[in-house]
């Protein structure tokens, strides 16, 4: 693999409030940030509305019951960046959280070794899929929707379609309902999952490499970047952090049943989608996907407090992915037409530099 020193925004054109005034630097201003914007305006207006918003018990509600969406959309996001689409982060986590409890209930597994061998299971799922896209070149909807049924299959088959109950050890129910400073420690393990992927995706030569797969395969080919084995790692990274919110559900809940799942695949993606619209407007990005999720459970709970009917919130997830898909590809035809303008402006200067020289 050739290293190279491009930044990642170099193709992203720059717009100064002293040179291009305000109304273009406001523009971008609002585009790259105007989800964080409607993010506090949300939070301001539910907390006049309803002041009991405003408390710290509704803080921790959120990060409670959205941290394992948010971990889910940030697995979503991983092989977005290189292209690709994975749905096993609503199908994987039906085994991957029942099988947590099976090994230690039915297998006499330390919670060690059960959460060592979930998260490793995963691993090999995740290749499997990769090597099903990247080798066996089906498109990733087809094959993570085919490879995804099969798995909530062997769940149906591994529980029997009942729940699995038993007595789990404490230090493995801590895993989740551990408090640091009364924030749930289940908000920490996003910090560090959303750091870590920004730091790798946004100032490595390895991020640098999956965006150019997934902006032009071809290109990254030619360029000496092995597309095939950034696109299955991404399936693979994707899929153990899918194997570790697994682990965060059985620890939440400590009952395994096959009907859960498929809530959490809607607004996984709609949080990845909807964070391709934001921070780095056109392209999927490691704090887009974390403020669209914040969007996602600041509007929901905010719609429970003021006694929202149960069907609100699909509703709501459902029209958000439907809205975050029109403004991605709307902020993607932007960055195109942004990229086509950066590189015609040094063929332009070039232009008239050479003019120049012939008639001085």
């Amino acid at each position: 693999m050739s290293k190279t020193s491009v930044k990642s925004t170099a193709l992203e054109q720059r717009v100064s409030l002293s040179q291009d005034g305000a109304g273009p630097w406001l523009m971008q201003v609002l585009t790259r940030y105007g989800l964080l914007l409607l993010c506090v305006a949300l939070v301001v207006l539910f907390s006049l509305i309803a002041p009991s918003f405003a408390s710290m018990l509704t803080l921790q509600a959120i990060l409670s019951s959205k941290a394992k969406i948010a971990l889910l959309a940030l697995a979503a996001t991983i092989p977005m960046i290189v292209g690709k689409i994975d749905l096993n982060v609503g199908f994987g986590i039906v085994l991957w959280h029942i099988l947590t409890i099976t090994l230690q209930v039915e297998y006499g597994f330390s919670w060690q070794m059960a959460v060592l061998t979930v998260l490793a299971l995963s691993a090999l799922y995740g290749l499997l899929n990769g090597i099903l896209v990247a080798l066996a070149d089906i498109d990733s909807f087809v094959a993570t929707l085919g490879s995804g049924t099969v798995l909530y299959a062997i769940a149906l088959w591994h529980s029997g379609g009942r729940q699995i109950v038993g007595d789990l050890p404490d230090a493995f129910i801590a895993l989740h309902h551990t408090e640091i400073g009364g924030i749930p420690i289940v908000a920490f393990y996003v910090l560090i999952v959303a750091v870590v992927l920004w730091l790798i995706t946004e100032h490595t030569p390895l991020g640098r490499c999956m965006y150019a797969v997934g902006g032009n395969p071809a290109a990254a080919r030619l360029n000496g970047i092995s597309v095939n084995r950034f696109t299955i790692g991404a399936f693979i990274a994707s899929s153990v952090l899918t194997g570790f919110s697994g682990v965060l559900i059985a620890a939440e809940q400590g009952v395994g049943q096959a009907s859960v799942g498929m809530d959490y695949l809607l607004p996984a993606l709609v949080g990845a989608f909807l964070g391709s619209t934001t921070i780095r407007p056109g392209r999927v990005n490691v704090w887009g996907t974390v403020v669209g999720i914040a969007i996602l459970a600041i509007g929901i709970a905010g719609i429970q407090q003021f006694g929202g009917e149960f069907w609100v919130e699909p509703l709501f997830n459902g029209a958000t992915l439907l809205l975050s898909i029109t403004l991605a590809g709307y902020a993607q035809r932007r960055r195109l037409l942004n990229q086509k303008a950066v590189q015609r402006s040094p063929a332009s200067t070039a232009d008239k530099n050479n003019q120049k020289a012939i008639n001085p």
